[in-house]
């Protein structure tokens, strides 16, 4: 058979997906595929089928479904309205897996008539067992051990991508959630997978290993709702079981191991109450880290909220003074600057708006508590503030709640924006900062978008356009509420156009035009007397080569 594998791109709270990460599910189903030698696979991404159509052939998997809201940078996960468009009228068998086969979309559409199969097991080995006997049986994922050879075999499903090799392969350290016994966050799919189940440090080296013979060199350890838990000691017995941290340090050596030349190591979630509960532990997990990683990675901190009646009405994590303490030592370990110009390993932060219990309360704690951090001179690399998702399974779903309080988060986003994110994202990365190796992305206008690759990669504005698909480095000008502006470093000054001569410190348009008509210049004092202000004249020369 010729199977189509189609990626529309997953989001979840343990889980990224969407380009340029390539998620694990899509690479293990790969994996199932290339095990039964009889079937060919082609991969294509939904922004492909959106540019070329639907391609011909004798099975169609797709991947899909969000269960956190964003917004993306590298393309657009699948609607349940093109899911309709596209595989409605065909008469090709066609099958639906990842988290909209799992929980649906959160707005209910009714996909049972447009795919012949809907995996809720795990899918790899579902698909496998489906390609061998012919038919569909829903199979658990028993133990880690389970999807290893998928893992090995599918990476080389990485080449097909439309970015390869610019990508970053998403890394499974463990399946399930510390807090599924207690039920979890009211809102969270996650403590639905059950109790965490490791996979062993030498089968992520194995698969990091396939990875990068592939030509893979940006990893994310990502797919765990706690990296710093990872291996943890007390499974089902604490809430916040006791980390590991010799087992985080045999996991990074061997991938540094397996991957000597990787451009890229960076993690993803973190739960606070781990880190204020073990501060002992999780500063020399943090020191781990930072010893193997690569700069600019961050520790996405789940906080929520801090109104003690939405934490204890939903069950949450941690509270205002745990959050602070976990945010203290993620600054204490990485808030250095590393050799690609970020900081080496920040918090981020998550909240979530319409829980129960909400109230204008919940919109004023949260504000005093991000103020506080800001007063404190803490460093945080990004704040996520995000409506809620009810998903039917979940215990949000069977409580009667009201809805995100609009008239307040809108408000409350902007100033958030406006008061916090811009003061911090200048003491994070100020005017003259150099920010190392940042790919050309896309076009907005007459700007040029960059992006280093990363965890959450800052976005880099550039006002002129450079062509696409192109690595260099930019020298920060100015910052924004959640970007920065910069230019070309060094900026060559005999040769810059119009617009980012202007974009210099203190230049602007006149005294761009004066250096064009002026130049070549053969020296640093040529420049310095062709502007009529020498404090300008030295503020550029940072900036700048003749």
């Amino acid at each position: 058979m010729r199977i189509i594998l189609i990626d529309g791109y997953i989001d979840e709270p343990a889980c990224l997906g969407v380009p340029p990460f390539i998620s694990p599910p899509i690479r293990y189903i790969a994996g199932a595929i290339f095990s039964h030698k009889s079937h060919q696979v082609q991969y294509y991404t939904i922004d492909q089928l959106r540019h070329q159509g639907l391609p011909r052939g004798d099975l169609y998997v797709v991947v899909a479904g969000t269960t956190v809201p964003g917004k993306y940078l590298g393309g657009k996960p699948v609607t349940p309205r093109e899911l309709q468009t596209f595989f409605k009228p065909i008469d090709t068998p066609a099958i639906l897996t990842g988290p909209a086969a799992l929980h649906g979309f959160h707005k209910q559409y009714k996909l049972d008539d447009v795919f012949d199969y809907i995996i809720t097991g795990d899918a790899s080995l579902s698909l496998s067992y489906f390609l061998h006997e012919g038919h569909l049986e829903n199979l658990i994922r028993e133990s880690p051990q389970d999807i290893q050879e998928f893992a090995i075999q599918g990476a080389q499903i990485v080449t097909q991508h439309p970015s390869y090799p610019r990508v970053i392969a998403e890394l499974e350290t463990y399946h399930g959630c510390f807090r599924s016994f207690m039920g979890g966050c009211s809102f969270c799919t996650e403590p639905l997978k059950g109790p965490p189940a490791f996979r062993e440090e030498q089968s992520i080296i194995q698969e990091v290993q396939s990875l990068y013979r592939q030509g893979i060199k940006h990893f994310r350890l990502g797919n765990q709702p706690c990296l710093f838990s990872y291996k943890a000691q007390g499974i089902g017995e604490k809430e916040f079981p006791r980390p590991n941290p010799p087992a985080l340090k045999k996991l990074y050596q061997g991938i540094r191991a397996a991957a000597p030349h990787l451009e890229t190591l960076h993690m993803d979630n973190a739960n606070p109450g781990t880190l204020a509960h073990y501060p002992q532990e999780c500063t020399q997990i943090a020191r781990i880290i930072v010893q193997y990683h690569t700069p600019g990675d961050v520790a996405a901190l789940g906080i929520e909220s801090t109104d003690p009646r939405v934490i204890s009405t939903n069950n949450l994590k941690v509270n205002a003074k745990e959050a602070l303490r976990a945010i203290e030592l993620l600054n204490k370990v990485g808030a250095h600057p590393g050799r690609n110009g970020l900081p080496e390993l920040l918090p981020g932060l998550n909240f979530v708006y319409g829980l129960p219990g909400e109230s204008k309360k919940t919109y004023e704690e949260n504000y005093r508590f991000l103020y506080s951090v800001l007063e404190k001179k803490l460093l945080i690399r990004r704040i996520n503030l995000r409506q809620v998702i009810t998903f039917p399974k979940t215990p949000l779903a069977h409580r009667k709640h009201g809805h995100c309080l609009k008239k307040y988060f809108h408000y409350h986003k902007q100033k958030i924006r406006e008061t916090i994110d811009r003061p911090m994202l200048q003491q994070v990365t100020p005017p003259g900062t150099i920010l190392r190796d940042a790919y050309t992305e896309s076009y907005k206008g007459n700007l040029t978008l960059l992006r280093q690759m990363g965890t959450y990669p800052l976005l880099i504005a550039v006002p002129t356009q450079i062509p696409l698909g192109h690595k260099m480095d930019i020298k920060i000008t100015s910052t924004g509420q959640r970007s920065v502006t910069g230019v070309p470093y060094p900026l060559t000054i005999n040769t810059a156009s119009l617009s980012l001569l202007q974009a210099l410190p203190g230049v602007g348009r006149k005294r761009a035009q004066r250096l064009i008509i002026n130049r070549p210049f053969s020296t640093p004092s040529d420049l310095i007397k062709t502007l009529d202000d020498k404090n300008i004249a030295q503020d550029i020369i940072p900036y700048i080569t003749i």
